[in-house]
């Protein structure tokens, strides 16, 4: 994948999460720029969820409803079972990266397969590292990517969310900007 211009926010949970996808998806935001990434509550013997070619889920864990609704806003999903972060569930593009990254071999060392599809997009491993902590700490992973001007939009509707962090990452994987409360 070429790199991109992404914003990466952090939330601390589903509810706000969700709440930031709504937010972008009624000030008209393209859904297909738009990745979530978290991690589902589950007992060892309960499977979260699976992937299917009729890009349905099964069976959707403890946190169904929010996840049934975000699979609804976003295109492509996916669970994954990533050793150091468990149960992953990701709906979006950075799925495709996820893959992409697998298939080539593309895994850069210390990171997951998740780390190494966003790492994939242009975002420094350094900043990834602090997204992959953030997943591991039950934190949500907002990823909008696009030109310049999409990404500024996506960043203006999302400061208005309050993010835990919020990181502008510039095509050559410069950060262009940072903020957050």
């Amino acid at each position: 994948m070429a790199k991109e211009n992404a914003l990466v926010a952090v939330y601390n949970n589903h509810a706000e999460a969700e709440e930031a996808v709504q937010v972008l998806q009624r000030a008209g935001f393209n859904m297909k720029k738009l990745s979530i990434v978290g991690k589902d509550y589950h007992t060892e013997e309960h499977v979260v969820g699976y992937y299917n070619t009729g890009d349905r889920m099964k069976y959707w864990g403890k946190m169904g409803a929010f996840w049934g609704g975000v699979w609804g806003w976003l295109f492509g999903a996916a669970f994954f079972m990533i050793p150091g972060l468990g149960p992953i569930l990701v709906a979006g593009p950075l799925v495709g990266w996820i893959v992409a990254a697998l298939e080539g071999a593309v895994v850069v060392g210390g990171l997951s397969a998740v780390g190494a599809g966003i790492y994939s997009i242009g975002i420094p491993k350094d900043s990834v590292l602090q997204y992959e902590e953030a997943l591991k700490s039950d934190k949500f992973l907002l990823l909008a990517h696009g030109t310049a001007s999409e990404v500024a939009k996506a960043r203006d509707i999302l400061q208005t969310t309050n993010p835990m962090e919020m990181a502008t990452h510039a095509k050559h994987g410069e950060l262009a900007g940072a903020g957050g409360r």
